[in-house]
């Protein structure tokens, strides 16, 4: 019986990036990044080498631009994973630009296969193989070149037993070379710009042997190199989840009456959507949720996408957050995608063991999202909400709902369906006088009162009344009194 052949991954030094290549890059595989320019290509690949190289496992670097390779290295030591002491020791930049220039392909592969053979690396780069064809010219087409080029520079990049890559420009992957036939891998790094938002993406179009995440995956280039987002359930499935959903227990929001209202708080592990007009007491809510869990001694997670909590507006959340009961999420990077936002959250679950997380607002979260991302933002709210509940926590966010009273509506999004329970406040006006109710609209499978309920907000937060029987059609915001059989009777909504 014959044995099966072991293919060792190489793990990338992306962050992400093996997530998304299902395990790491082959070894002695032949690999494609291609893209347009500025896309990020040439980062990627020091970011990959760098993490790789060792004195016993070395790397070549050839480049072909017309730019030196220290004018190229001036600006790659910027990023965080780049290694001076790696340089001459376990990576070695090469020129081609001279051979290049001769117009002599065999030329170009014979000084390719001297250094290799000089050196011996297990890591050969070659940036960028489409200037080399490009170059070229001895009366061939210059797709003939490419295929003849390509043909060779594949059958030595096997015979060497090494990890190969090849950095190319292209615009679009339906351009036709027989380099994508060839190569192992195909990396493809995009980038698109809506109006001043500008958003990077990868592909993994092919990796032979291996099972790779489909679709494009949002990545960013920071002081550190590049970062891949997978995909928010992937980063949720990836990780152990806190165990705090047991089934049957429940998680107290801090206001004793609305926790009656929903017998005995919310069923942990559930979703709650708080939705409800400006200055209604949704972010006041969530701090309740949040210091309820801290007096418990559990963890919260805050994700802020509005207004930075500080003691003027929330003296407790503030507190909390001092003394690291409350972790805040308060990313002001630019054109965030969901599945960043998801990493940041579930990084900081893990980190702190949380088991309550807020995010406030959906509303402020839809507008720092990049453009491309808010088109189809019900469906990142489904994978947001998916995300977060395979992690095990229970989570409540807010969801600033404009008073229409024409009609009773529980989210802007059309998505209240994703949430397990749901509470609205609205505004109701009583004898010119403005005042709050509350509502426990639904908790999936699990009873709550129906009541609808006044309450206010003071200095020691939400204060749940009394019903207001005696009034009706509080849902169209200027309810009618009810007739009543003894005037004299008292009405609750009365000062």
């Amino acid at each position: 019986m014959s044995s099966k052949a072991t293919i060792n991954r190489l793990p990338t030094g992306v962050p992400g990036l093996d997530e998304v290549l299902g395990g790491g890059l082959p070894e002695f595989s032949f690999n494609l990044i291609a893209g347009q320019p500025g896309c990020g290509k040439t980062t990627l690949a020091h970011q990959i080498m760098f993490a790789l190289a060792t004195p016993e496992r070395p790397a070549i670097y050839f480049t072909v631009l017309g730019e030196p390779p220290l004018k190229m290295l001036r600006y790659q030591q910027q990023f965080g994973f780049f290694d001076h002491t790696a340089i001459n020791r376990s990576v070695r930049f090469v020129s081609l630009s001279e051979d290049v220039a001769d117009g002599d392909l065999d030329l170009v592969l014979r000084r390719i296969v001297d250094e290799v053979a000089t050196h011996n690396p297990r890591l050969v780069f070659v940036d960028s193989f489409r200037s080399v064809i490009s170059a070229g010219d001895n009366g061939q087409s210059p797709s003939t070149r490419l295929q003849m080029f390509v043909q060779q520079l594949g059958v030595l990049m096997t015979s060497w037993q090494a990890t190969t890559f090849l950095i190319g420009e292209y615009f679009n992957e339906t351009d036709a070379n027989p380099v994508f036939t060839v190569a192992d891998g195909l990396i493809w790094l995009r980038q698109s710009v809506q109006r001043n938002s500008m958003v990077r993406k990868l592909e993994i179009m092919k990796m032979r042997g291996q099972a790779t995440l489909p679709g494009l995956h949002t990545f960013r280039i920071d002081a550190n190199g590049v970062r891949v987002f997978a995909p928010a359930q992937a980063v949720a499935a990836a990780g152990s989840a806190p165990d705090v959903a047991v089934p049957g227990e429940r998680a107290r929001l801090g206001v004793p009456a609305l926790d009656e209202m929903l017998c005995g708080g919310l069923p942990r592990g559930y979703s709650l959507l708080v939705a409800g007009p400006s200055g209604s007491g949704k972010s006041i809510l969530a701090a309740s949720f949040l210091a309820e869990g801290a007096r418990n001694g559990e963890t919260g997670v805050l994700a802020a996408f509005e207004q930075r909590p500080n003691r003027a507006r929330n003296p407790l959340l503030s507190e909390l957050i001092a003394k690291g009961q409350v972790s805040l999420i308060d990313s002001h990077e630019p054109d965030l995608s969901i599945d960043e936002v998801v990493l940041l959250i579930l990084k900081e679950v893990r980190k702190r063991q949380a088991s309550r997380v807020v995010l406030d607002s959906l509303s402020g979260f839809e507008l720092a999202l990049a453009p491309t991302f808010q088109a189809d933002f019900r469906e990142s709210l489904l994978r947001l909400v998916s995300a977060l509940s395979r992690a095990g926590v229970t989570v409540l966010m807010t969801s600033e709902l404009e008073d229409r009273y024409t009609d009773l509506r529980f989210s802007p999004y059309g998505a209240a369906f994703l949430t397990d329970a749901i509470i609205v406040q609205r505004y109701i006006e009583v004898e010119s006088r403005l005042l709050r109710v509350m509502a426990v609209v639904k908790v999936r499978a699990s009873p709550h009162a129906n009541e609808l309920r006044e309450y206010s907000i003071g200095d020691d937060g939400i204060r749940i009344g009394a019903m207001l029987p005696h009034q009706e059609g509080l849902l169209g915001g200027r309810p009618t009194r009810k007739p009543l059989a003894d005037p004299a009777a008292p009405l609750p909504g009365d000062r």
